[in-house]
């Protein structure tokens, strides 16, 4: 999914209890699997970031040399202004884009 163009709340939003577990019938489930999805997107964020902040680092141990790099100040404002990524797991989940399934008990 292109996190970039989400339409996730960007700030807190209450959401219907009976619309969040009606895919797995328990609403613990549901947010174990939402919380798992959120942290899968926010490993995927961070290293898209540190990729490309890594573009303007600089291999110097001198304090003397510290500048501002415009560039590299609105890649991170753009990071910054993304919806949060537990926000963007319960969009997804709520639009069924989440894949899960449950281990067969034997």
């Amino acid at each position: 999914m292109d996190y970039k163009n989400s339409n996730a709340e960007v700030s807190t939003v209450t959401y219907d209890k009976k619309e969040i577990e009606s895919k797995t019938g328990n609403l613990y489930e549901a947010i174990v699997i939402m919380s798992k999805r959120a942290t899968q997107i926010n490993s995927e964020l961070k290293t898209e970031l540190l990729e490309k902040l890594e573009e303007f680092a600089t291999h110097n141990d001198s304090l003397e040399e510290v500048f501002e790099n415009k560039e590299q100040i609105e890649v991170s404002k753009f990071y910054e202004r993304l919806p949060k990524t537990t926000a963007i797991a319960v969009e997804e989940w709520l639009d069924e884009g989440t894949y899960h399934r449950t281990p067969e008990e034997k």
